[in-house]
């Protein structure tokens, strides 16, 4: 392979860097702190994260799947709680067995049955409403199924998540 007129650079590659997709099994975690109190900076960030759908492995360790839109949305967030005096990182990682990856995936399934289930109960207790009350509550809900960050995680990511022992 020719480089330069003359010049050999004995068949390595210069200069390009391969754009490979992440693995199915690896996830992005979030490991913060913040301080107890005001506690309304950990409450704006735990909504934002469950807004995304994450699964939580400890306190303060969440993990989503890898893949860009998640590792941004991350490292944001991760941003904002430095921003508010706490601490944070990012990190890239796969768990270490099949039966770590569908707990993982179990722990994400639960969540978004845990959304559908509460939409279902709120959609139960609409029938019971007023007209004009009910169809708010009811576009509300409807609203509300087209946002569930679990789901929309689950969707995307559980056809790569292993099966069987």
């Amino acid at each position: 392979m020719f480089t330069k007129a003359g010049s050999r650079n004995h068949g390595y590659t210069t200069g390009i860097t391969a754009c490979v997709p992440p693995a199915a099994d690896q996830w992005v975690l979030l490991a913060y702190r913040l301080k107890r109190e005001p506690s309304t900076p950990r409450i704006a960030l735990w909504r934002k994260l469950k807004r995304l759908g994450v699964a939580q492995l400890l306190d303060g360790l969440v993990a989503l799947p890898l893949d860009s839109r998640n590792r941004e949305q991350l490292e944001w967030i991760a941003d904002e709680v430095v921003e508010l005096g706490g601490e944070a990182s990012v990190w890239i990682a796969a768990p270490g067995g099949a039966a770590q990856a569908r707990a993982l995936a179990a722990t994400l399934q639960a969540a978004v049955a845990e959304e559908y289930r509460a939409v279902i109960d709120q959609a139960h207790a609409a029938a019971a409403m007023p007209g004009g009350r009910q169809r708010r509550t009811l576009a509300r809900l409807r609203r509300e199924l087209g946002g569930f960050g679990a789901a929309t995680t689950f969707r995307r990511m559980s056809a790569s998540w292993p099966s069987g022992p």
